[in-house]
C-alpha cells in the first residue's frame, strides 16, 4: 500500500462512533500496532516518543521534589501478596502466575508485576532500621502486566508503561504531605504540560486502591463524555508497613511501623490526550509533548526548489538550535497539499510553508493545527514567533478543552435527572451523595456510571442524596469511564 493510500482515507466522524474514530485515529497517524499476544500492543515510534516525553517532564519533576529512581523485579512471589489480603483481593482477577520454569514446576507461584507495593514493602523493611532513614522517597519506571478481559489501545492493555511511586515516612503527617504533593505534580503536570483539564479529589471508600487508607485522583473528560482516570496518589497509612514488617527507631528509641504512600501514571495519559483533543482530521497534539512540534515544508515549482530548500534547511536549523524539535519534509514524490492533510491528521502543531515569493517577501507563514489559522511572519522574527505560537496553542487547547468539560458538567439533584443527563448530552453530573455503598451501588446500576471522586473544589454544594433523598456527606462527582 502506498503512503498516499495509507493517509488520505477517512478518519470516521467522532459524532458517528468515537470508539472507530479513536482506533482510525491512532492507527493512521501510526502510533502503535496490535501484537499477536492478546490485549498488548507495540509502540511505534511517533508514539513511543509521546510517552518519552512524557517520562523526560515528570522525572525532572519527581527529582525536584527529592525522588530516586529504582527498579524492582517483575516477578513477585505469591506468599507476598498473602501479607496484605485486601491488596490480593483487589488484584487477583487480574494476575498472571508462572508456575514452571526451565522445564520444572515452581515450588511456589510468582506473579507477574501488577503493581509493586508488595515487592518494595519487602525490600523496605530491610532497609529501613531508623528514623534517620526516612523518609525513603523511590520512584520506578516499569512495565506491569494486568490481564484485563477487555482492552483498548493506550486507554487499557494487558501489558503498560508506567512509573510508580513508593515512599516510607516516619508519621502519618509527613506521608499525607508526601500523598498531596505528588497528587499536585499530577495536576500541573495535566494542565500546563498536556492541557488537560482536570479535576481534582478523593475516591469513595468502593473506589480506592486496594489496601489504602485514601486515594485521591485527578479526573479528565474525554469527548464523547467518559472520564480517564489520569494520575492516582495513595495513603496507604501503615498497611504494607504492619505486612511486610517495615519498622524503624524513632527519635524515643521506640519501635514505630512507616507510614507509606504510592502514586503513579501510565500510558493511559497517551489515550487520554488524543481523546481529550483530537477531532475529525485526526490527532491534535499539545506542543509540549508533540514528537513533531514544527513541521517545515518547501512549495513551489521544480525551477526554485534548490533555493527554497536550503532556506528552509537554514530556518529548521535556527529551530534545532533554539530547542524545537522540527522537520523538513522536502520530498518530491507527494504534492504539498497531501503534506498538508498528513501532518494535520499526525497532530503536528505547526506547519511551516516557504515559498519562491515568501522568499522574496522575505516572510514565512506559519499554520496553526488548531485554529487552523495562517500567519505570515518575518524571517528575521520566525524563531520567537514559532515559540510565540506553540505557547498559544497550548493555551488555546486547554481553554477548549476546559470550556468542553464545564459545558458537560452538570448538577443533578435525582437519579432520574441523571439518567436523562447521560441518555442526552453525557458528561459528568456533580450530585450529592450519603456514604452508603448501596446508594453508589445502585448508581452503577442503573446507569453504568460510578464515582469519580469527590471534589475538593466543587463548582456547587448539594444538600441531599441523589438516590435516597437522605442528608449529603459529600458532593461526588460520577460518570461512565475507561
Amino acid at each position: 500500500m502506498s503512503n498516499e493510500k495509507q493517509f488520505v482515507k477517512e478518519i470516521t466522524p467522532q459524532g458517528e462512533d468515537f470508539s472507530r474514530w479513536y482506533i482510525d485515529t491512532i492507527k493512521k497517524a501510526d502510533l502503535m500496532s496490535y501484537s499477536p499476544v492478546r490485549g498488548c500492543i507495540v509502540f511505534k515510534p511517533d508514539g513511543y516518543e509521546i510517552w518519552e516525553n512524557i517520562q523526560r517532564e515528570l522525572d525532572a519533576r519527581f527529582k525536584a521534589t527529592g525522588h530516586r529512581n529504582a527498579y524492582f523485579p517483575l516477578f513477585i512471589p505469591e506468599s507476598f501478596f498473602q501479607k496484605e489480603k485486601e491488596h490480593v483481593e483487589g488484584f487477583n482477577p487480574e494476575l498472571p502466575w508462572v508456575t514452571e520454569a526451565g522445564g520444572e514446576k515452581l515450588e511456589e507461584r510468582l506473579a507477574i508485576r501488577p503493581t509493586s507495593e508488595t515487592m518494595i514493602g519487602h525490600m523496605y523493611a530491610e532497609w529501613i532500621n531508623s528514623y534517620r532513614d526516612l523518609p525513603l522517597l523511590i520512584n520506578q519506571w516499569a512495565n506491569v502486566v494486568r490481564w484485563e478481559k477487555k482492552t483498548q489501545p493506550f486507554l487499557r492493555t494487558s501489558e503498560f508503561l508506567w512509573q510508580e511511586g513508593h515512599t516510607a515516612h516516619e508519621d502519618e503527617a509527613d506521608a499525607r504531605r508526601e500523598t498531596m504533593q505528588m497528587l499536585e505534580v499530577y495536576r500541573d503536570f495535566a494542565e500546563n504540560f498536556l492541557a488537560i483539564p482536570v479535576i481534582v479529589g478523593q475516591k469513595t471508600p468502593s473506589e480506592k486502591f486496594a489496601g489504602a487508607v485514601d486515594t485521591y485522583s485527578i479526573e479528565a473528560m474525554m469527548k464523547d463524555g467518559k472520564a480517564v482516570q489520569a494520575g492516582t496518589s495513595h495513603y496507604l497509612g501503615t498497611n504494607f508497613a504492619v505486612a511486610f514488617d517495615i519498622k524503624f527507631l524513632d527519635r524515643e528509641n521506640q519501635h514505630q511501623f512507616a507510614h507509606t504512600t504510592s502514586w503513579g501514571v501510565s500510558t493511559r495519559l497517551i489515550g487520554a490526550l488524543i481523546m481529550v483533543h483530537g477531532d475529525d482530521r485526526g490527532l491534535v497534539l499539545p506542543p509540549k509533548v508533540a514528537p513533531t512540534q514544527v513541521v517545515l515544508i518547501p512549495i513551489g515549482p521544480p525551477k526554485t526548489r534548490e533555493q527554497v530548500v536550503g532556506r528552509v534547511d537554514e530556518l529548521f536549523a535556527q529551530l534545532k538550535t533554539a530547542g524545537v524539535r522540527a522537520k523538513v519534509d522536502d520530498r518530491t514524490d507527494q504534492s504539498p497539499g497531501w503534506k498538508f492533510n498528513e501532518y494535520e491528521m499526525r497532530g503536528v502543531p505547526i506547519r511551516v510553508e516557504l515559498g519562491p515569493r515568501d522568499m522574496e517577501n522575505g516572510q514565512v507563514v506559519l499554520v496553526s493545527r488548531v485554529s487552523g489559522e495562517k500567519k505570515i511572519v518575518a524571517q528575521a522574527d520566525f524563531v520567537q514567533e514559532v515559540q510565540n505560537l506553540l505557547a498559544e496553542i497550548h493555551q488555546q487547547m486547554y481553554d477548549k478543552a476546559k470550556q468542553f468539560r464545564d459545558e458537560r458538567l452538570a448538577a443533578v439533584d435525582t437519579l432520574d435527572e441523571f439518567k436523562t443527563f447521560l441518555e442526552g448530552k453525557r458528561g459528568f453530573a456533580l450530585a450529592g451523595w450519603c456514604g452508603s455503598d448501596a446508594c453508589e451501588a445502585q448508581v452503577k446500576e442503573e446507569t453504568g456510571a460510578t464515582s469519580r471522586n469527590i471534589p475538593f473544589s466543587p463548582s456547587e454544594r448539594k444538600d441531599t442524596c441523589f438516590v435516597c433523598g437522605e442528608a449529603a456527606q459529600h458532593t461526588v462527582v460520577f460518570g461512565r469511564s475507561y
